[in-house]
Parts: C-alpha cells; structure tokens; sequence
C-alpha cells in the first residue's frame, strides 16, 4: 500500500453571489489504491475556467450541478502512477476530468482519460490553447462564427483564453481584430503583442464611443465571452447578416438574484433585426478535435498563435485563484500548477 494523501478542494456550500472562502472545504485523504482495469492519476495542472460558477448552483443546465461535499470539477492535465490496465503505461501523460485535487483513481477508459500529444507543445498548453479553450475559439468563431477576409470581428474578454485565441485566429482568416478587454495593460498586449487591429477598454470609461470609432464599418462577428455593458455597446454597431457566437456572460455569473440575469441570447432575439445567434459547446465537434489541435499547434509553432498562462501553485490556492479569475483579475490563461511529474 502506498502512503499517498490527496488534498481535495470540496463544494461546501452553494455561493451567493461571489464565491466566498468558505463555500469551499479542504480535505486531505488517503488515496485510493487502484484495482485490476483501473490507473491512478497524480493531477499535474488544472484548469479554472468561468463555467465552473454555474456547476456551484443548483440550477438545470447543460451539465448536473457539483453535489454539496463533492470535488470540485475541472479538466486536468495528469500523470499515470500507478497502472493495472494494459492500455496506460506509468509515465503516461493524459487529459480529462480530474477536478480539484492532486490525485484521482479512475477505471482506465482512454476516451475520458486520453493521452497527452507532447510534440504539439508543452503538455500545459493541452488545457488552453491547444485543449478545450482554443478548440472552443476556433470553433465558435469558424462554425458559428463563420468570418470572412475584410469583416469586422468584435471578442469580449479579448486578453483572456478564449478571446485571445479568437482574435488572432481572425488576424489569420483576414479580418479586422477587435478586442474588449479591462485594463491598459491588457489592451496594450492584445494590440503590440497579439496583433490585434484594435483594442477597447471596458473600464476606461468611454467604451460604447471607443468601439464605434474602432469599428467604422460595423461589426460582422462578435464573440460573446461578457455580457452586460460590454453587449450593451456592441449592438447598435451589429451589421445586417451579423454573426454571434455566444460561449459565456461571465459578468452575469456573480449576480445573486438570479432573476437580475440578463441572458445575451434573450437580448440578440429581441432585435428589431436579429443577428445568426446560438451558444456553443465545444463538444459538437468532438469528432474534429484532434485535426482542430493539429492546426492550432501549426499557428503556435509558426509565431501566428501566442498564448499567456496565468498559474497559481498548489491545489489549496484553487479557490482564491477562481475567485480572481471571475473578477478579471487573470492575465491569459488560468492554471493551478499541482504538481511537477515524477
């Protein structure tokens, strides 16, 4: 038996609002040893991203709430420490849904727990930009978005993630690159380091003016990450025909009476002109994932595709970190670094 504990970061309590200390508990375990047809994985980095508010609610949703008591969720990037399965060797390195905690027993199905292409790029990078939040930037704005060299394309949150990842990949199909984001600095990288066209800062005080001078012809695409004011200033510059691909309304997220929530999708509708509008999940196109992830390493390898991380150290730090990051207060991508590999 081996002598392992697993720190684990448990949903207390249901938040009011912002997440709070102590909705979250900390808990240190014995680790569950595997049986035959299962691995035990050593969690390396975890992702923190905006949808994990809405797991803390009650509510119906496109996934089931986290039950009081329970780990938190997240997708993790882990290594294989102990296998008792012929499809996982010990020092593999795998993604899936290992939630907030530094080790996890789990049956050894390799399409939950899917092996780790290290030749793409650095094995953290499988949880940003070349993992679910640059697969949803492509997607979103390829599929849903669907843009055209010379358009105008507008992204909320354009420092973060998904909107970074965004308004390059615009850059790259030939339109102009809008970002929206909070904070000088942030705009500055979005314009000298990302080579975006434009760049908006939703708290300088002057963002619906800002965005018409940025956006003299129009907006053709906006990529909805806010919500709020900053979809406030961009539908009276929406073209006829535009397209809104709608992944998140993370300044909606906190709101403590959920009846104060403003949906994007209720607002677009309401138009006297409606835009092509829909959510997205990036899971409708699990079936191109890998080709999506090919490509995105290309871009990164070829100096078009640039990335930040954002890391926080020791699962313990998960609650503040998430806290931050519903605040703004990440600059790019938003990690826990759990553990080195062994």
């Amino acid at each position: 038996m081996s002598n392992r504990t697993n720190t684990q970061v448990l949903l207390e309590k249901r938040p009011v609002g912002e997440p709070k200390d102590d909705d979250f508990r900390i808990e240190t375990v014995p680790v569950v040893e595997p049986n035959e047809g299962q691995i035990l994985l050593k969690v390396l980095w975890l992702s923190l991203d905006p949808y994990m508010r809405g797991r803390m609610n009650d509510a119906k949703s496109y996934a089931p709430p986290v039950a009081l008591g329970q780990v938190m969720v997240g997708e993790t990037v882990n290594q294989v420490v102990v296998s008792k399965s012929p499809d996982f060797a010990v020092g593999d390195i795998v993604i899936g849904e290992g939630g907030w905690q530094e080790y996890l027993t789990v049956d050894a199905n390799p399409k939950q727990y899917r092996k780790v292409d290290s030749e793409l790029g650095p094995i953290s990078t499988a949880l940003h930009a070349l993992g679910m939040t640059g697969r949803t930037a492509y997607f979103g704005l390829l599929k849903v978005g669907e843009p055209k060299a010379g358009e105008t394309v507008v992204v909320a949150a354009a420092s973060g993630a998904v909107g970074s990842v965004v308004g390059q990949i615009a850059k790259i199909q030939g339109c102009r690159a809008v970002g929206i984001a909070g904070g000088k600095e942030k705009c500055d990288y979005l314009i000298n380091e990302l080579g975006f066209d434009a760049a908006i800062d939703h708290k300088g005080g002057n963002m619906a003016e800002e965005l018409k001078a940025a956006c003299p012809n129009g907006i053709d695409v906006y990529f909805e990450n806010v919500g709020g004011e900053v979809l406030e200033a961009v539908v009276p510059l929406l073209n006829s025909g535009a397209r809104v691909p709608i992944c998140g309304f993370v300044s909606q997220y906190n709101k403590k009476d959920m009846s104060e929530v403003v949906n994007p999708a209720d607002v677009l509708a309401n138009l006297p002109e409606v835009p092509s509008h829909r959510f997205l999940l990036v899971r409708e196109w699990i079936k191109e994932w890998n080709d999506a992830s090919k490509q995105l390493s290309e871009w990164v390898k070829e100096g078009r595709l640039k990335y930040r991380e954002y890391i926080a150290e020791g699962i313990t730090n998960a609650p503040r970190a998430f806290q931050g990051l519903l605040r703004g207060e990440n600059f790019g991508k938003q990690l826990i670094k759990v553990a080195e590999p062994e």
